[in-house]
């Protein structure tokens, strides 16, 4: 997977609060990985499969760089085999993998 340039992403860290769950619209096998932002509503669109995680791993990777946190710090909480998926920010240092 490509990494996404920090300059195409949103800016994402008003939203790097502990507790703060994010729920976003993911649409896999794109055809450039992207990561949109109007108003509350986020989409993301990845160029991976959705298989094995692969496509989940992506979205999380993006939401850490556009949050400006570490993607150990955000875990998938619901929607693990559907397009709306809801992370949720744990804050640095509270990881709960």
């Amino acid at each position: 997977m490509a990494r996404p340039k920090l300059s195409n992403l949103p800016d994402l860290s008003d939203l790097a609060r502990p507790g703060q769950q994010l729920t976003v619209r993911v649409t896999p096998k794109a055809a450039s990985t992207r990561l949109s932002r109007s108003g509350d509503d986020l989409r993301a669109a990845v160029t991976v499969a959705p298989e094995n995680g692969k496509a989940n791993a992506a979205v999380r990777v993006l939401l850490a760089r556009a949050m400006g946190v570490a993607m150990s710090d955000l875990t998938l909480v619901r929607g693990q085999t559907s397009r709306i998926k809801v992370f949720a920010y744990s804050g640095p240092g509270t990881s709960r993998s």
